[in-house]
């Protein structure tokens, strides 16, 4: 009986102590509601959210309480959220590069990212500076003349696709049709060539697969050394699903190793892809060049981030064109007026349409499709922001939709009205959706980690809503702009809507 009551006492000491010194140690730490023992905030989250992945109500009540940074623990270790523009900026722009970097990987995205060796999952040095210099430089505006044939290709598939299922009278799903035709496109750039159907069926497929079953996988980044005992059978899956998404990128690579190697002996070749840039980079304090694995993770990024969120957005734009019928017919009037009827929209014809900048401008305010951005995390040992200290281990993120809506920055913020982007007599647009001024809004991040595929992705579009609206009236009996979170935030049921040719 002693022996009990000296492990429990011993064990209310030892829990005592470690709560203390973790209080001594974080004293200094963005406030935040109060902590249990290797738990930190879990239970408390769970209670005051019956859905743990909608933390935001969460966040909102926090921020009134605690101010507009807070402090939330998953067991041991801190999340920070910044709820404001103005602190936002003071992070993101004001401060540099302290806050430019990533948190350490899981297990799961070690193996996904090649232990970070991706854009996004790099942290903040030299391979970082690396990729980034050489994705800009092939992506750079002056550049994005090169892909105009493959954008028109994905836009005559998108528009056959509609048109047939149209013939039928009823409304079309147009989720899967957009989502093939982005995906067709960004294939496309990735590997600079037209891929047959089936090919770009087959990496779809793949990289679908991921993305969906990603959430489902974390539970593998818990104590993986034993999660890999037991959860054997979702360690299996895993790496079977990650072996799939190797089989089918790798034969491109390489195929497209053999032809460069072919056209070395003539002055023609191929568009330059983002796949050709990779072959001769030399990673940064190894001396190497990149491994086929690295190749395979860098080529999955670019599909998936240059695909998803491009889709998200397009979708989001569509529906609320469709809802707001004297919205396609302002967008209609300006298309009109820029292009005559049966010429080709090109590139250069939609820096002239300022509604339709404005019309996406407002679809990535009300729409953005991520809440969140991707994590942030201190570059050093002593950040300091605001006062207070910023761990290295902590994870820092943005409430990127909250500033969005923010009533102090926009007026009417649940209100879709593209003329807030309006600006002069002329109605041009002048507005810096990279924040670098002040931060009103940041679909794309910002700072030094901010999107560095912004002018493509806005490009692509404008693109597309302004050739999808000029060939074809959209009207629907209801458009539910109810939302849901999938790999980015879609449309809970997504958009229906009667495609029509237009005939004038």
């Amino acid at each position: 009986m002693e022996f009990w009551f000296l492990l429990f006492a011993s064990l209310c000491i030892y829990i005592s102590l470690s709560s203390l010194l973790g209080f001594l140690r974080t004293k200094r730490l963005p406030p935040g509601p109060p902590t249990i023992p290797f738990l930190g905030n879990l239970l408390w989250l769970l209670q005051s959210s019956s859905d743990f992945s909608t933390i935001e109500p969460t966040l909102r009540r926090l921020r009134a309480r605690y101010g507009p940074i807070v402090t939330l623990y998953i067991g041991s270790f801190p999340a920070i959220f910044v709820t404001t523009h103005e602190a936002a900026h003071r992070v993101l722009v004001q401060g540099g590069a302290t806050f430019a970097n990533r948190p350490q990987a899981l297990e799961t995205s070690k193996i996904l990212f090649s232990n970070q060796h991706t854009l996004s999952s790099a942290a903040y040095g030299p391979l970082w500076r690396l990729l980034r210099r050489n994705f800009t430089s092939i992506f750079h505006p002056s550049r994005v003349k090169l892909y105009s044939h493959g954008r028109k290709w994905a836009l005559d598939m998108l528009k056959t696709n509609l048109q047939t299922e149209a013939a039928s009278g009823k409304a079309v799903l147009i989720w899967d049709h957009i989502q093939h035709a982005m995906f067709s496109l960004v294939v496309f750039m990735c590997f600079g060539e037209k891929l047959k159907e089936n090919v770009v069926r087959e990496i779809e497929k793949v990289q679908r697969t991921m993305i969906v079953n990603f959430i489902r996988f974390n539970v593998l980044n818990f104590m993986p050394k034993l999660g890999k005992i037991v959860f054997r059978k979702l360690w299996k899956e895993f790496l079977e699903m990650h072996q799939n998404q190797e089989n089918v990128l790798l034969p491109l690579i390489r195929e497209r190793v053999r032809k460069r190697k072919e056209a070395s002996k003539d002055k023609d070749f191929l568009v330059i892809s983002y796949i050709d840039s990779l072959f001769d980079l030399q990673l940064p304090q190894e001396g190497r060049k990149f491994s086929e694995s690295e190749i395979v993770s860098l080529c999955s990024e670019f599909l998936n981030a240059g695909t998803d969120t491009t889709t998200t957005t397009l979708q989001w734009a569509m529906a609320n064109i469709v809802k707001h019928q004297g919205i396609q017919q302002k967008l209609y009037s300006e298309i009109n007026r820029v292009v005559k009827k049966g010429e080709e929209i090109k590139e250069d014809d939609l820096d002239k349409m300022h509604y339709l900048k404005a019309t996406v401008l407002e679809t990535l305010r009300r729409h953005p499709p991520g809440h969140f951005i991707l994590p942030r995390a201190a570059t050093g040992d002593d950040a300091v922001f605001d006062g207070y200290h910023i761990p290295r281990n902590a994870i820092v993120n943005f409430t990127v939709a909250d500033m969005g809506w923010d009533p102090n920055v926009w007026e009417e913020p649940m209100e879709f009205k593209p003329e807030r982007f309006l600006k002069g007599d002329g109605g041009e647009v002048a507005f810096d959706v990279k924040g670098v001024k002040e931060i009103k809004m940041m679909p794309f991040g910002a700072g030094r980690r901010v999107c560095p595929a912004i002018h493509v992705a806005l490009l692509h579009v404008q693109y597309f809503v302004a050739n999808l609206v000029r060939e074809f009236k959209w009207t629907a009996e209801d458009v539910d702009l109810s939302e849901k979170q999938d790999f980015s935030i879609v449309m809970k049921n997504p958009l229906r809507a009667h495609v029509t040719p237009r005939m004038d």
